[in-house]
């Protein structure tokens, strides 16, 4: 089992203990993960930490570590050769371990949890991965039909990790009235990582300022452990102060009774979307990462709901049109009933339907591939992919 980062760790995680569950004969795990895996029963070869670098200028910086660790993770593989070997995310990294351990050992099943963003940039990346990934285990609806077109490994949809949190996400009748009800309690995600924070945190809080100024808002800003001290240094200086909640029962419990949202893009839109919560998307990156974006991203949006509904229903502003006042317009919009707001909660009613959220959980979905490789080999007889 190999994750870089921590979306994967929870995967990693969760995958790990429905395969315990599924393999009456017992399982064992190696790998690199992180605190999820480790309770789920991995003893990571170094800090999955060692792995996480976001943009090119972090990329670069990190770039001895992440070098040297590619070979002591090829090695380790190779010395004690798994029955299966699991990829999850981090497709820089892991594409490479896959791309070696294949020319080393041909004989090692491997599988790939988490398709790269074929869809938006550098779509050759599905041609290239069939070489060394025999299953792909995709997590959106579109994407086997998309790495069929594009000449990509056998891919099989499992569904989203979201999809075994609905209980979490979506609320009771109590929680629905307190959606309904004054003051309107809006969430604010500036973010999961330091540089969104800090690029996004002062619009954010300019924006919400003046819709605040205009109703009264019960805000409330979830965030992780680790960047507490930094998301309060932030909104200390913000005209309006949400309150900051940190853990994940009080996020979801917020997410059950918030009426609307203003977050930067990323899964969080899509909980956000499957909570059926109205929200508005923002992202700003550094000038190098947006030069290069604006050349090779294709598509018209990046927000994960829009994608997997095929319309852009979440208003979303980038980089030079994240600006106070078109968050301001867009947020004050979604927040009181009119078209906007409807026209999201519409789309949102969809989403069970395009996900298929019916019969195995995506980790039973996943487990049942990786068993199958992990028992059989590479010539293990696996169901035709979607």
């Amino acid at each position: 089992m190999l994750a870089g980062e921590e979306s994967g760790d929870q995967l990693g995680g969760a995958l790990m203990r429905t395969l315990r569950d599924a393999a009456p004969e017992g399982i064992a795990y190696t790998g690199v993960g992180g605190a999820r895996m480790a309770a789920a029963g991995l003893n990571s070869f170094y800090p999955m930490e060692d792995l996480t670098a976001i943009g090119i200028t972090s990329v670069m910086a990190k770039l001895p570590t992440i070098l040297r660790r590619l070979k002591e993770t090829v090695a380790a593989v190779l010395a004690d050769p798994p029955d299966v070997l699991v990829l999850i995310d981090a497709p820089d990294f892991t594409h490479r371990v896959a791309a070696r351990v294949r020319a080393a050992n041909p004989r090692i099943p491997i599988v790939k949890y988490v398709s790269p963003t074929v869809w938006v940039w550098r779509e050759g990346r599905a041609r290239a991965m069939r070489p060394y990934v025999d299953a792909l285990l995709a997590v959106l609806p579109f994407e086997p039909e998309v790495h069929r077109r594009l000449g990509g490994p056998p891919t099989f949809y499992v569904g989203h990790p979201l999809l075994e949190r609905l209980a979490e996400l979506r609320p009771n009748p109590e929680e629905a009235a307190r959606r309904r009800g004054a003051p309107p309690r809006v969430l604010v995600l500036p973010g999961s990582r330091r540089r969104e924070i800090v690029r996004l945190g002062a619009d954010f809080g300019a924006a919400l300022g003046q819709v605040a100024g205009a109703r009264t808002l019960d805000l409330v800003l979830p965030t992780l452990p680790h960047l507490q001290g930094l998301v309060e240094e932030t909104v200390a200086s913000w005209p309006v102060r949400p309150r900051v909640i940190v853990g994940e029962a009080e996020k979801y419990a917020a997410f059950r009774t918030a009426r609307a949202a203003l977050a930067a893009s990323g899964t969080v839109t899509l909980e956000l979307a499957l909570a059926g919560i109205p929200h508005v998307a923002a992202y700003r990156v550094g000038w190098l990462e947006a030069q290069i974006g604006r050349r090779v991203l294709k598509g018209t949006t990046v927000i994960l709901p829009n994608l997997v509904l095929g319309q852009n229903v979440v208003p979303e502003f980038l980089q030079e049109y994240c600006t106070v006042p078109a968050l301001v317009s867009a947020l004050g919009d979604v927040i009181v009933e009119g078209p906007a707001r409807r026209r999201q909660e519409e789309a949102f009613a969809r989403l069970d339907e395009i996900f298929g959220i019916t019969g195995l959980s995506p980790s039973a979905r996943a487990a049942e591939v990786v068993l199958r490789l992990a028992r059989s080999g590479r010539t293990a007889a696996l169901p035709a992919p979607e």
